[in-house]
């Protein structure tokens, strides 16, 4: 069994090594292309369309208004990689790996669009009246490749039943440390509440998300900018380490054993890659649940997902780590505990353990509530409505099994499975890339320039016209 879990773990470091980043990366970069480099382009219409809209009435079918929907997605990606990936990364990559997790967010955002754009134009209602979509979706209906698409839902199904175990394990392990808790109350505990929510299916997880994740992040990023202001003359210099050491290696320095060039791209290009969840098929599962009347615009919200994620969290963790110093006295082997040490000097080590503890606590919940409603949306596409009850049980079950840190040798298979799912569905995504710009090209040709004509006569820029329809061919 010990050779075994040793060529899984080979296995699986090879394939999340150069053969995905240079799949993530260069699909990425592909359909930055192909959509004309929209991101870069249109970004202060998408940032209306988002950051401007989030309290706005929705136009057009869905379950789930655009920002439920989006918060839901933010929901499996804002987790423990925010507060404890990014220090990892800098312990082992160095200040500049923070500047290759920029680029490739950048790079990304059209990955995560062009999923959201397809999850949306794919989508079908399910026997319960709710809008369902996803990679396995848009695999089957945009390419006709069924077994493909049954062998990606079959995958992420059973990849969840190890992510909810490694979740559960984690928030365990972190309430025994900070405040004794045993692991089998925690499990208990997360186990009602996740019952709770997803009882009421992705209806009641929107409305939970929606205020739960801007609760979270408020309170997160108030705890930093508060450190941030505390060492804000360290700030300037923070900014010129990670450009500085982007592209030059950095000696060793206290506790900071040292970094090269390719360490710092690895682990923030890594660290880009898997805090987004840009190429994963996850995000356009929630996201198909959305009330739109065009695809193109919950794809905004894909964008958006991206910039709150990346460039906003694990910017400023990376920014609290750099500001105060712990990065150069904490060994790479307790670099999860760097963000907790930054907020000592400030609020003490009791309350900056409650503060990271408590965040990492809601950050967990809400991520095990959506990957399970995910894992269910796998099993109602291979075998109905009535499996996705059944696999409900079966994630419950694998939250107390893995409170207690049991059958972990499932977890070997997480990554594996995980990227059982991402190397078809970026494929598939590049395939379908044209029928992503040509939705894309409807919409900044027809209903953007009808949108800012309707803005200026006083009507209804959601509403779409017979003349923004007429060559329309998105729908």
């Amino acid at each position: 069994m010990d050779g075994f879990t040793k060529a899984i773990a080979a296995l699986t470091d090879f394939i999340w090594g150069i053969p995905l980043m240079v799949l993530l990366i260069g699909g990425g970069i592909f359909l930055t292309a192909r959509l004309g480099f929209f991101q870069f382009r249109y970004f202060p219409h998408i940032i209306k369309q988002t950051f401007g809209k989030i309290f706005s009435k929705s136009e057009g079918d869905g379950t789930l208004t655009p920002f439920q929907a989006t918060t839901s997605a933010l929901a499996s990606t804002m987790g423990a990689a925010n507060i404890v990936g990014v220090p990892v990364a800098i312990a082992l990559g160095g200040p500049g790996a923070i500047f290759w997790m920029w680029l490739v967010a950048l790079i990304g955002m059209g990955t995560k669009y062009s999923e959201v754009v397809l999850g949306i134009h794919y989508r079908e209602k399910n026997k319960e009246g709710e809008f369902v979509g996803g990679p396995m979706y848009y695999i089957k209906k945009g390419l006709g490749w069924k077994k493909v698409a049954g062998f990606v839902a079959f995958a992420l199904m059973i990849e969840i039943i190890a992510s909810t175990m490694v979740q559960a394990n984690s928030i365990a392990s972190s309430m025994s440390g900070s405040f004794g808790l045993p692991p089998l109350v925690t499990g208990i505990g997360v186990a009602l509440l996740v019952i709770a929510v997803t009882y009421g299916g992705i209806k009641t997880i929107g409305k939970v998300t929606e205020k739960l994740i801007p609760f979270m992040v408020v309170i997160y990023l108030a705890a930093a900018l508060a450190v941030l202001i505390y060492n804000f003359k360290e700030v300037p210099q923070a900014f010129l380490l990670i450009f500085e050491y982007a592209f030059r290696p950095m000696s060793a320095a206290g506790g900071f054993a040292g970094a090269g060039v390719a360490a710092a791209i690895r682990w923030g290009l890594a660290r880009g890659l898997y805090s987004n969840e840009a190429g994963m098929g996850t995000a356009p599962i929630a996201h198909s649940a959305a009330i739109n009347d065009h695809p193109a615009k919950q794809g905004f919200w894909g964008v958006f997902e991206v910039i709150v994620d990346t460039l906003v969290v694990c910017t400023i963790t990376a920014l609290v780590v750099l500001t105060s110093g712990v990065w150069q006295t904490t060994s790479p082997d307790d670099a999860s505990n760097m963000v907790t040490q930054a907020f000592v000097p400030l609020f003490g080590s009791s309350i900056a353990g409650t503060i990271v503890t408590a965040t990492l606590f809601l950050f967990v919940i809400t991520t095990v509530v959506v990957i399970i409603y995910y894992g269910e949306k796998q099993a109602e596409f291979l075998f109905g409505t009535g499996a996705s009850k059944v696999m409900r049980v079966v994630y419950i079950a694998a939250i107390f099994v893995g409170a207690l840190g049991g059958l972990r040798f499932i977890w070997q298979f997480l990554d594996l499975l995980l990227a059982a799912v991402v190397i078809p569905n970026v494929i598939a995504v590049l395939f379908l890339s044209g029928k992503v710009r040509e939705i894309t090209k409807d919409y900044f040709t027809n209903l953007y320039p009808v949108e800012h004509k309707k803005k200026a006569k006083g009507g209804n820029p959601h509403v779409r016209t017979a003349e923004s329809d007429g060559n329309a061919g998105a729908d």
